[in-house]
């Protein structure tokens, strides 16, 4: 059984690798990003010599744009565009009849396509940390819970690019939806502007979503703003978050296939 997970996940890699123009341009947007954000923050906080704005000086918040940067190029795939497209031609029936779970097989589909993107990852990164020096790194416990919350990071990203496409089942048109999830997770994951920007009241509902272990948890922890029992609490209530809504999938995924309907022999 394990073997049928694993063709899955070379399927993705074997994918990535034969669109490779397509799979880097996405990757480059993400990139872009990240060059956008880092002129802009350096303006805002003076390059080293203004003081610091919400608790970031320039060293930190380049430290944290470059963990956004990780967290939004990780599970930027094509798994969504070809989940949706087979539940809306239909070809979802064929997946069904296979003797693998369906949710699973996305998952490994995702994690397939993860190792690709941690080499453009680790490209990015030494082309910035040649350019500006290396970010400080954060101390021994912390820096354990830092890579738990980067490993948890791709199983929660992925439920939730999966529940948005369990949408096709019910609309026809899956970029709106997509483009709204980009949206919602862009801004509430501390991914365009760290969650101490908001106001106290959003800062606070923003950290302890689902939303926040995409970019918002492992950030602060790498940058020091969270460390100790706050950073414990922070990763657990990411496993938290990834759990209920592992099991919430199962529960709509019931209910979506209800909505199947498929023609022609």
């Amino acid at each position: 059984m394990r073997a049928a997970y694993r063709a899955h996940a070379r399927a993705t890699a074997l994918s990535a690798l034969a669109y490779r123009a397509s799979f880097l341009l996405s990757l480059g947007g993400v990139a872009f990003q990240l060059v956008a954000l880092l002129a802009v923050w350096r303006v805002l906080l003076g390059g080293g010599s203004g003081g610091p704005i919400g608790g970031f000086d320039w060293p930190h918040m380049r430290s944290y744009l470059l963990v956004a940067f990780a967290s939004g190029a990780l599970v930027g795939t094509f798994v969504d565009f070809r989940m949706s497209h087979r539940i809306r031609s239909g070809l979802v029936a064929l997946d069904l009849v296979k003797p693998v779970d369906y949710q699973r097989a996305r998952l490994w589909e995702t994690i397939g396509g993860v190792w690709i993107e941690v080499a453009v990852i680790a490209v990015v990164v030494a082309v910035s940390v040649a350019f500006s020096g290396p970010p400080d790194l954060p101390a021994g416990p912390e820096l354990a819970l830092f890579v738990s919350s980067m490993v948890l990071l791709v199983p929660l990203k992925f439920i939730m690019v999966y529940l948005s496409t369990l949408a096709c089942f019910w609309t026809e048109n899956f970029v709106g939806v997509m483009w709204a999830r980009q949206a919602i997770t862009g801004l509430l994951s501390g991914a365009l502007v760290p969650l101490a920007y908001f106001p106290g009241w959003l800062a606070t509902a923003a950290q302890w979503s689902p939303f926040a272990g995409l970019t918002s948890t492992p950030a602060l922890i790498f940058v020091g703003h969270a460390s100790g029992r706050h950073a414990l609490l922070l990763v657990a209530a990411q496993l938290g978050w990834l759990l209920l809504l592992w099991f919430g999938a199962r529960a709509l995924f019931g209910r979506a296939l209800r909505q199947l309907t498929v023609h022609g022999g």
